[in-house]
């Protein structure tokens, strides 16, 4: 699963991508996890499959998720204490429960 996590300036959503690439180690799973800002979501020819959009941007969300849905990504608003999930499963989890439906979830050999 490749994971794009967007914030205004890109600083919150580096750490929340990195709190998520360490729950997917931990669990043992291939993860892919960038951050960025908005404008990356119709700039990146492939914004993977989750889009993970920080709550501040409530209000550009319907562009945000058009974007997303033109390059064959799921977008989510993240709650407002999506900060408060330190070690990363919660928020892995919401990305997770988007594609669910879609393809099972990749797993490295142990």
């Amino acid at each position: 699963m490749k994971i794009l996590v967007v914030c205004g300036a890109g600083a919150s959503s580096t750490f929340v991508a990195q709190r998520v690439r360490a729950a997917a180690q931990r669990q043992a799973r291939t993860v892919v996890v960038a951050a960025g800002t908005p404008g990356m979501i119709a700039a990146e020819v492939d914004a993977g499959d989750v889009v993970l959009i920080g709550p501040h941007l409530r209000s550009a969300l319907p562009g945000l998720r058009a974007d997303a849905a033109g390059r064959g990504a799921h977008a989510v608003l993240l709650p407002a204490d999506i900060f408060d999930d330190r070690d990363g499963s919660r928020t892995l989890a919401l990305a997770d429960e988007c594609v669910a439906p879609a393809a099972p979830t990749e797993r490295t050999p142990r």
